[in-house]
């Protein structure tokens, strides 16, 4: 999952684009975030957090490092994907922000590796994209 150990699919919202439905898929595959708007839906492109006038353009910042973390765009997003999808992005940002990228990146390993192949699960579909074996719930 040499993914994980990538900046460039850690999006300023704490979104590890790595674990995206856009980015597993084969056909069109979403580059991330942080990379061109090729391959990507307009709703992306369009990301009112991405594209936030607080976040510096010319730096690979993260939302936590903004005056106004975390800001009602954002709360309005981790409310959502707590409800969907049991992950939150504030308390991805909170994590990068308090142990560092190196950690994130060893607890995103941990818990979106399949256990039975070693592939990718996605955070959207809540199955391996390799095997289709469903995320396991832990503890």
């Amino acid at each position: 999952m040499d993914f994980l150990n990538e900046i460039s699919l850690i999006a300023p919202c704490g979104m590890n684009c790595g674990v995206c439905m856009a980015y597993l898929r084969e056909k069109k595959k979403c580059p991330g975030c942080r990379e061109l708007d090729i391959n990507k839906r307009i709703s992306c492109i369009n990301c009112r957090i991405k594209n936030c006038e607080s976040f510096p353009i010319d730096a690979p910042g993260f939302c936590f490092e903004c005056e106004k973390f975390p800001c009602d765009k954002l709360k309005r997003l981790d409310k959502r994907y707590r409800a969907k999808y049991n992950m939150s992005m504030v308390e991805n940002l909170e994590s990068i922000k308090t142990y560092g990228l190196e950690q994130f990146f060893a607890n995103e390993k941990i818990r979106w590796t399949c256990s039975k192949c070693g592939g990718t699960i996605c955070v959207h579909k809540g199955y391996c994209y390799s095997c289709g074996e469903p995320l396991c719930k832990r503890i």
